[in-house]
Formats: structure tokens, C-alpha cells, sequence
């Protein structure tokens, strides 16, 4: 690994986020690196949605900064942090259902001629796009008529395409099968080679043991470590998740 390349391309540093008496986040590190899957664990209310927040720009933090490229950056809101190269993808995919799959990926940016929007220059473009994620669909359907799997898919193209340094999957498998979490993480996997930083936020730890570099792991608004996938298994994962030891008669596959 470059010296480059093992620098952060997004960096949180002494994240603190109060809401009211309970304090959310307490002095909370965090790094993505390009081309890298950075797993984010811990229980529910473990802190993991208010970091991703902040890192996206729906929060603001009460202290602690955010560093793009290692420089500070204060987002104003995700729209903001996806004009910095922050892109997030959620479990319910946030595109419009009834437009068509061309349109959800221009939305905003549409290609006009004469005033009115070239539906011939998006529909290509929207096939273009597409085949770098291996998707051969009919892009002027609704979205809604495709699976959600494939739904996933056209969201991260977007989201990549707006942004392209770094992207956000929460929990973007809860709703797909086991074949369609392989499709989509072929598609991680390519991102991952072309250098984008990839936060994987999920419950499922066979998930993150297949696709993660590394994993950081909050628990109670606190970080309790960093550390690389290869040096950890199951048990000691749900061991800093938890602060306490767990049996399993079989390892498990997720956590709520």
C-alpha cells in the first residue's frame, strides 16, 4: 500500500454529538481509506447512524472535526458532502419509484435540448452507466418494476456518479437474498479496485467477514476499536461489540 493510499480520504477526529442529556458520541475516531470496505459495528444505539450522519453532513457535531483529503471540512447538509465526493446509499433506496430508471439517475441534472429534457441523451447515457455495474435493463421502466436488489445497483451508480470518493452503504443488504447480496457485492468489489472508500454499515457479520478490509466498533457513543478483519474472528467481534463474552454453538450470521 502507497503512502497515498493509506492515508484517509474521509477522517473523523474527537466526534462528540449531545442530544439532550445522552451524549450519542464521545470523542469518536473514524477513517476511510480508498480502496477499502470499512466495516461500521455495534448494537443498536451504539452510535454507528449519528456517525454516519455526521460524516455525511445530516449532523453537525457539538466538537471534534471532519477532515476531507486532511482537510478540515464543515457540511452544511448531504447535499453539501455529496458536492465534497460523499455519497450514501440507504436500506430503502431514496430514489423515486414511479420515474423511470434514466430519470432517477439524472434527477437534477437532466441533459435539455430546445428546453426540454433529451430523454434519447439520458436513456443512453443511463445504458453507459449501467454496464460498468453490469446491469443490461430497460432504463426508460419504472424503477419500481425491478427487484430491489437491482434498485440497490442503480442507486450506488448515482450516488457514485455525483460523488465518486467516497460511499456509504447503510445496511443496504436487510433486504436481499443471498444472491443478490453476491450481485451487489461484485459491484463493491469493483468500486473497491477503482479507489473509492466504501463505509459499510450492516448487522450481518458473515457479510462484513466477506467483503471488509477493516472494522471499526462503537459501543455506548464510544469507539472501542480499529482494526483489520484479518486479525479478528466472530467471537471477539461480538465480544467488543457486547463488552462482555458470548457463547455460540454456531457462529452467528447476525446481530440485532
Amino acid at each position: 500500500m502507497t503512502e497515498n493510499e493509506a492515508a484517509p480520504v474521509l477522517e473523523a477526529r474527537g466526534i462528540v454529538k449531545v442530544f439532550g442529556q445522552h451524549r450519542a458520541l464521545d470523542n469518536v475516531d473514524f477513517s476511510a481509506r480508498r480502496g477499502e470496505v470499512h466495516a461500521l459495528l455495534g448494537e443498536n444505539g451504539a452510535g454507528k447512524s449519528t456517525l454516519i450522519k455526521i460524516l455525511t453532513g445530516a449532523y453537525h457535531p457539538d466538537s471534534g472535526e471532519v477532515l476531507l483529503d486532511s482537510q478540515p471540512i464543515t457540511l452544511r447538509d448531504p447535499l453539501h458532502g455529496q458536492s465534497y465526493g460523499i455519497g450514501t446509499v440507504y436500506q430503502e433506496v431514496n430514489l423515486l419509484p414511479n420515474r423511470s430508471v434514466s430519470e432517477n439517475l439524472f434527477l437534477g441534472r437532466q441533459p435539455t435540448r430546445f428546453g426540454l429534457v433529451d430523454h434519447q441523451r439520458i436513456d443512453t447515457a443511463a445504458r453507459e452507466l449501467l454496464a460498468r455495474y453490469g446491469l443490461d435493463i430497460d432504463v426508460r421502466a419504472g424503477l419500481s418494476e425491478f427487484s430491489v436488489a437491482v434498485q440497490q445497483i442503480v442507486a450506488i451508480a448515482r450516488a457514485v456518479e455525483l460523488s465518486g470518493k467516497v460511499l456509504v452503504l447503510d445496511e443496504p443488504t436487510a433486504s436481499l437474498d443471498r444472491n443478490e447480496v453476491q450481485r451487489l457485492f461484485e459491484v463493491v468489489r469493483g468500486l473497491k479496485a477503482k479507489g473509492l472508500a466504501i463505509i459499510f454499515i450492516t448487522h450481518f457479520l458473515d457479510q462484513v467477514f466477506e467483503i471488509a478490509d477493516r472494522v471499526t466498533i462503537l459501543r455506548n457513543g464510544k469507539k472501542v476499536a480499529t482494526q483489520a478483519l484479518d486479525a479478528l474472528n466472530t467471537t471477539s467481534v461480538v465480544r467488543m461489540m457486547l463488552g462482555k463474552d458470548v457463547a455460540f454453538e454456531h457462529h452467528p450470521t447476525a446481530l440485532a
